[in-house]
């Protein structure tokens, strides 16, 4: 390997233990932020489960299908599909429903609205169809999913939920969808060749995926008090 290769290798090494050290500073901000379990309320539990179920149900498809549609690279095309295979194959919009009914916490009319503003906003974002900024959205997500999963698992558990399909599952596969996501944002990257910093135009979805998650967090009713 030329001297030349070697470091386009080391700051291509560089460049995305940083995004990633900066995506685990907001899902470490976030989780940091989640009230006790033990303090909730069975309402307050039940309103997290639903908000994030009806984020996640019917949305986490839809968006790694945009960034299918948006990826360039034949790498983050074939990390994208193998996913949505598995969305697809093993129904996980069906074990995430499954996983809040076992809960009581089916979504209502109150938790969808809670999460549409910011959910529209994530929307709009994947319309775009920018290749890097989604994969970067995504790459953030998988990884924050896969640490939430002990503190969902917790609440459904105090809700006298035994159902652990949709947390056990996510809580492994995740780890290794990030770290392909990583790779498969890499190749994104390469491809568009942006003189910029990632700060000036990749994380525009990342921004806007953490404030769809606070509002999962946020009682409707305790913020409008």
């Amino acid at each position: 390997m030329s001297s030349t290769s070697s470091g386009v290798l080391t700051s291509s090494q560089a460049r995305a233990d940083s995004i990633k050290a900066y995506f685990d500073s907001i899902t470490d901000d976030l989780l940091a932020s989640l009230p006790v379990a033990e303090g909730l309320s069975a309402a307050e539990r039940r309103g997290i489960i639903a908000r994030y179920s009806a984020v996640l149900e019917g949305n986490f498809i839809y968006w790694m299908t945009g960034a299918y549609l948006a990826a360039k690279s034949e790498e983050a095309r074939a990390t994208i599909l193998e996913n949505l295979h598995e969305e697809v194959r093993d129904c996980h919009p069906g074990m995430m429903r499954k996983f809040a009914l076992a809960a009581h916490a089916q979504p209502n009319t109150a938790d969808a609205m809670a999460v549409y503003p910011n959910l529209s906003n994530v929307r709009l974002f994947i319309g775009k169809l920018s290749p890097a900024p989604i994969v970067a959205m995504m790459a953030f997500f998988e990884g924050f999913i896969q640490r939430f999963m002990p503190y969902l698992e917790e609440l459904a558990e105090k809700q006298g939920s035994a159902e652990r399909v949709y947390t056990q599952v996510h809580g492994v596969c995740d780890i290794a969808h990030s770290q392909e996501l990583y790779h498969a944002l890499d190749a994104e990257m390469a491809l568009a060749n942006d003189s910029r910093e990632p700060a000036e135009y990749l994380f525009e979805g990342v921004h806007l995926l953490r404030a769809l998650i606070e509002s999962m967090f946020t009682d409707p009713a305790s913020a409008s008090a």
